[in-house]
Order: structure tokens, then C-alpha cells, then sequence
């Protein structure tokens, strides 16, 4: 049996997911636990009471300076970052509740750098950059030496499974280079003051073959949101990969469902795809 051990908000996470044995499930008493904390620990379950009564909240921001006066950057803005294998998370909240992206910047709720990854019956809430499926772009690895943990500098194929989970953000939501399954959730875009959005960003490279895959999820968003204004994916580097499998989509959706980001050429390479195809899609997207 595995061993079993129980948190409560006044719990040092941090100690508890360092001292905790491999493939320990932890269980999570209802509460805002307002920490921010690293799992390096592999074959771990976190387990919660339900993502509306067990939160895990913080508020660090891109902008904001550390201790050396260095811009925190996206990469270390997370509430939770999930660094090891074989780690399963279930009916809890992970938020980023920094606000005012169009100010401070990204705002990563939950960072994601390793395989054998599942979560289910979860909320993953913030606003820009809310949930990143690692790993890095290559490019990134090598810049961010000294600078980031190493542990989100990992490299190689991680597969994440993310399942009737809640994720909402406004722009690039939902971003990286990890081979992402995503099944009967639903992917709420909030307002922002920027009056546009974009739910995916995928970055992977062009030998990978998998990608980000939406199967049976619906796209929704909060009131106030324009209709027209967001759009499904923009590629964040060359060849990023995106499918997109029999979901339903709300008004806010833009027609062209595409964007090739910015004044790129990225629409030359990208991988969109929707299955069954959507009239009146962009016409780089589901290119064979």
C-alpha cells in the first residue's frame, strides 16, 4: 500500500513535498494554502477535498524584482511547479492570483516538467501564461542556465494528462513543448483589458509528433468577453503542434481559430489541426 500522509493550510508544503517518499499520496484538508512550492519528489499524489474548497493560491508575477533586483521572468512566477515523474494531482485548485497581467506580466499557476504526468478534477486558474507543459524550448535551456532551477531546465519528452480539469485564463493560457492530452475539459478565456486572447501556444519542435491534443473540450468564457476576440492557437516557436478533436467552441472564438503570431512566418510551419474541420479556418490551418 502506499504510504498515506494529511496536510492542512498551516502545513509547510514545501517540507512536506521534500521529506515525502517516493509514490506517497498526500491528502489535502479543505483551505487556501497561500504558499508556493516545488515538487522534486517522483511517484507522488496529491489529492484534495475539491477544487472549490482546496486552493493552492500565490501571487509572484513577471515584473516583479527578487532579492537582486532581477525580473522574476515567466518561468519563476509558478504557484506550483511539478519537477519530477509520475506525479498525479486530483481535486484541488492551483491559482495565480497576481491580476493585471497588461502590468506585471506572466502569471504561471502550474509548471509542469516531467512525464507520466495526470491530473483530473482540477481548476488550474491565473490570467497570462496560467499552465506550462514542459518542457522548455530548446533555446530557452540554455539561456536560462544559473538562472532558473535546474529542474525546470529538464529536457526531453514529457506526457501530461490533464482531465475534466477547469483551466481559464486570457492569453497563452495554456503553453510549452510537452506532448499534452487534454480530455472533457473546459478552457474558460477571462477579460482583459487588451481586448484580444489566445488559448494555446504551443512551441515544439518539428520532430515531435504528438503535441497539445483537445479532445471533447468546450471552450467558454467569462462574461464580457468579446465575441470574435480569442483565438484557439498561435505558435510560440516554429512547428508548434496543436489538435483540436470534437469540441465545441462559444462565440468568442474568432472564425479564423488561428493566429501566426505577430509578424512572424510561423504560419509557414505551424500544425493546427481540427477534427472535423471548421469553415472558414485560417488556410494554413489543417495542412497535411
Amino acid at each position: 500500500m502506499p504510504h498515506s500522509i494529511s496536510v492542512s493550510p498551516e502545513d509547510d508544503l514545501q517540507a512536506v513535498f521534500d521529506s515525502a517518499q517516493e509514490n506517497t499520496v498526500i491528502r489535502f484538508s479543505p483551505g487556501v494554502y497561500r504558499q508556493k512550492a516545488v515538487i522534486r519528489v517522483p511517484g507522488l499524489t496529491l489529492v484534495g477535498a475539491g477544487a472549490g474548497e482546496t486552493k493552492l493560491i500565490y501571487d509572484d508575477y513577471a515584473r516583479k524584482r527578487d532579492a537582486l533586483g532581477a525580473q522574476y521572468n515567466t518561468f519563476r512566477t509558478y504557484t506550483l511547479a511539478v519537477c519530477a515523474d509520475r506525479v498525479t494531482i486530483r481535486n484541488l485548485a492551483v491559482i495565480n492570483d497576481a491580476l493585471h497581467p497588461e502590468l506585471k506580466g506572466q502569471e504561471v499557476a502550474l509548471s509542469v516538467c516531467g512525464t507520466d504526468f495526470h491530473t483530473t478534477g482540477c481548476i488550474l486558474s491565473s490570467t497570462q501564461d496560467t499552465l506550462f507543459a514542459g518542457p522548455l524550448p530548446s533555446d530557452l535551456i540554455g539561456r536560462y542556465e544559473g538562472f532558473l532551477i535546474d529542474e525546470l531546465r529538464r529536457s526531453g519528452r514529457m506526457i501530461q494528462h490533464f482531465t475534466d480539469c477547469r483551466i481559464e485564463g486570457t492569453i497563452d493560457f495554456i503553453f510549452g513543448c510537452g506532448n499534452a492530452v487534454f480530455e472533457r475539459c473546459e478552457l474558460r478565456s477571462l477579460r482583459d483589458t487588451r481586448n484580444t486572447g489566445y488559448v494555446a501556444a504551443p512551441a515544439h519542435s518539428d520532430g515531435q509528433v504528438e503535441g497539445f491534443v483537445f479532445r471533447d473540450c468546450r471552450f467558454t468564457c467569462e462574461t464580457g468577453v468579446a465575441p470574435g476576440s480569442v483565438y484557439l492557437a498561435r505558435p510560440w516557436r516554429d512547428y508548434g503542434l496543436a489538435r483540436f478533436e470534437n469540441c465545441s467552441y462559444g462565440p468568442h472564438i474568432a472564425p479564423a481559430g488561428f493566429d501566426k503570431w505577430n509578424d512572424t512566418r510561423r504560419d509557414l510551419t505551424a500544425r493546427f489541426y481540427e477534427v472535423p474541420a471548421v469553415p472558414g479556418r485560417v488556410t494554413w490551418a489543417n495542412r497535411e
